[in-house]
This record gives C-alpha cells, sequence and structure tokens, in this order.
C-alpha cells in the first residue's frame, strides 16, 4: 500500500491530521497520535465506567456529566503526552521496526526539543484537569504517576509490558468511582482489575502487529510470550476480565436499596453479557498472523467500551420504569 511522505503507517490514509492539519501542526499531531484516535478512547471509557459504576442506583447527574467531559478532556492530554514520552523514550527502537519507523521523532520530523516542549504543553492542560477534581479524586490521580513513568521501559525488562499498560490505562476507573462516591470500593478495585485484564487482551492483538521486529531488536510483549498460544491465553485472559467486571457489578448492586437491586443486576448481566460476545470473537476470530486483521480487532474495543459503559449507565433507570410500568 502506497503511502504519503508525512503518513505514519498505522493510522488510515486520509485521516483527518493528515487532510485538514495544518503542515506546520501535522508532525505534532501524529506524535499525540491525534490521527489515530482509538487510544483517547481507551483511557477514557474506564474513566466513564468508573463513573457509571458508582452512579448504578440512578442516572447520571449534571456534575457526572461535567466530569465525564473534563476526563474526556483528561484522555486526550494525558494519551497524548503518555505517547509523546514513549516516543522520547523509544526513538531509537522506533527506527528500528517498520509500523514505527514513520513517527515523527523516530523520522526525525521533530526534534528532540520540539518533542519535549509539545510534552510540557500537555502536561500543563492535564494539571488543569486534575486541579478540578475533589480532593480524594486527586491523590488516586497522582498515585498513577509511577505507572506512567515506567511503563515505556517495561518492554525491555518484562514479558508482560501490556499488563503494566492495562494497570496505567484503566487507573482512571478508580479516580472517576472516587469522584462519585468520595471512596474506594472493593467493585471499584475488582472493576479497576477487570478492565485491565480485558487491555492485556486487546494490547497483546495490539502487539502481533511487531511480533517479527520485536523479537529482531529484542523487545519483549505478551504477543511474543504467548507465540502460537495466543488465542487461547487471550481467551483466558478475557474471561477473567469479564469475570471480575461481572462480579464488580454484582457486588454494587447488592449495596443498594431493595427496590434498585435488580435493575441495576440486570443492567450488569446486560453490559457484560454484550461485552462477552465481542471479546469471544475477538480471542476465537483473530488471524494473529494477519496485522492489518489485528489493528481492526483491537480497534473494535473502542465500539465495546462504549456499549458497556452506556449499557451500564442507561440500563438501571430504564429497567426500573419499566418495572414500574408493570406493577
Amino acid at each position: 500500500m502506497a503511502t504519503k511522505p508525512d503518513h505514519i503507517a498505522d493510522a488510515n490514509l486520509g485521516n483527518w491530521v493528515e487532510r485538514y492539519a495544518p503542515v506546520s501542526m501535522r508532525p505534532y499531531l501524529q506524535l499525540a497520535r491525534y490521527d489515530r484516535p482509538i487510544g483517547f478512547w481507551l483511557l477514557a471509557i474506564p474513566c466513564w465506567a468508573g463513573i457509571a459504576m458508582a452512579r448504578l442506583d440512578q442516572s447520571w447527574q449534571w456534575t457526572d456529566l461535567k466530569f465525564a467531559v473534563l476526563f474526556g478532556v483528561g484522555a486526550l492530554a494525558m494519551r497524548g503526552a503518555g505517547c509523546t514520552y514513549n516516543d522520547i523514550l523509544d526513538r531509537d527502537l522506533d527506527a528500528q521496526v517498520t509500523r514505527t519507523a514513520s513517527r515523527p521523532l523516530a523520522s526525525g520530523a521533530l526534534s528532540l526539543r520540539q518533542g519535549f516542549g509539545f510534552l510540557a504543553l500537555q502536561i500543563f492542560v492535564g494539571a488543569l484537569v486534575w486541579l478540578s477534581l475533589p480532593g480524594v479524586a486527586k491523590w488516586i490521580a497522582l498515585a498513577a504517576l509511577p505507572l506512567v513513568a515506567l511503563y515505556p521501559l517495561m518492554k525491555r525488562i518484562t514479558w508482560w509490558p501490556q499488563a503494566w499498560l492495562g494497570l496505567t490505562f484503566n487507573w482512571g476507573a478508580l479516580v472517576a468511582y472516587a469522584v462519585i462516591a468520595g471512596q474506594i470500593s472493593a467493585s471499584a478495585l475488582l472493576l479497576f482489575t477487570g478492565l485491565a485484564l480485558w487491555t492485556l487482551g486487546y494490547d497483546t492483538i495490539y502487539a502481533h502487529q511487531d511480533r517479527e521486529d520485536d523479537a529482531l531488536i529484542g523487545v519483549k510483549s505478551t504477543a511474543r510470550l504467548f507465540g502460537k498460544s495466543s488465542k487461547w491465553a487471550i481467551g483466558l485472559i478475557y474471561f477473567l476480565a469479564l469475570s471480575l467486571l461481572f462480579i464488580a457489578g454484582s457486588i454494587e448492586a447488592e449495596s443498594l436499596a431493595p427496590s434498585l437491586q435488580k435493575p441495576a443486576l440486570y443492567a450488569v448481566v446486560l453490559s457484560t453479557g454484550l461485552l462477552a460476545m465481542n471479546l469471544a470473537n475477538q480471542a476465537f476470530s483473530t488471524n494473529f498472523d494477519d496485522p492489518d486483521q489485528c489493528l481492526l480487532v483491537f480497534k473494535s474495543n473502542r465500539t465495546a467500551g462504549v456499549s458497556y459503559v452506556a449499557l451500564l449507565s442507561l440500563g438501571p433507570i430504564l429497567l426500573q420504569t419499566l418495572i414500574e410500568m408493570q406493577s
């Protein structure tokens, strides 16, 4: 497939950055992955899931919507900052991998100094979002900084960098839950763990794109670790993830008033059931030797995640309304 000189290998040809962004801004937007927005969604979805879990007893409030938007802005800023930081550290490795060699720092489209300046700008935006959080949530958010700082190093020292990414990417679920509930509960911890396992699974699928290049340059990944057993390994990971998400929702539902427990539990069943169908298809229908299919399957997690949050959020109030209408 022919590519443009300033095209990033795993971005869609003709994406909005290439079509509409000023030429001088394109390398910065590509560095922050604005031409590949799936990561923004996958960082924001756990935050919205945390709000939904904490609101199983009722529909969202206007303040919840305000925080949902704030978490969306934070996901844009911090995902971009994380990618920029990752590319600063990995610029030499990226230059040796076919899929990443065209990234702005690896290709020389941006200098290291420009990369650091852009990183500072994105961190500043993220800090403004952090200042808008309630006190308890602020401290929980700060606890994620070591995870973020160490993530780019994990593929050099462990076969499980995707597991570390799971912890990092889903920390927002704990922060968002604390924003609503003012504390961290057992259900919030189970939600976080289930989402982290989900990330471990889908990022292993993503890592299969680079399996051969990673082997040549000595980069570790669960894709290389699982190898030909990836189908069953990812299937098991997804089964554990779904089990924990269901248990988390069930515990949260049981903590509600008796009249609210059944609608909340129905919402948990529906949301995890629909997600289970998607994840089972990912695990057992993906050709892990086909990089293009791996990328498409990875991107499908946006729809799966949004559907999960929507059913978890809207299910209780809709089901409660139906029950009241029938009584």
